[in-house]
């Protein structure tokens, strides 16, 4: 009983030495990341923006274009 819980604690120190080398590693690689200026950042969001509306308004097109087409179908084999 008294081995098991020795096992169980160093189980948990060494998962412990591992959460905090994983942070530690993580801060150092975010350490090395060239972040983009507010210019860039603000360009980008444009661009995610202007293309996030167009790709939206070609499958609002598109879809009512097909909707309009089924519609038609229904009505050509209904009458």
């Amino acid at each position: 009983m008294a081995d098991e819980k020795k096992e169980v604690k160093k189980v948990e120190k060494k998962a412990n030495r591992d959460t905090f080398k994983w942070f530690r590693e993580m801060r150092s690689e975010l350490k090395k990341v060239v972040w983009p200026d507010g210019k860039t950042t603000m360009k980008n969001t444009g661009t995610v923006l202007a293309v996030s509306l167009v790709i939206g308004a070609v499958i609002w097109i598109f879809d009512a274009v097909a909707m309009n087409a089924v519609q038609f179908i229904i009505k050509l084999f209904a009458a």
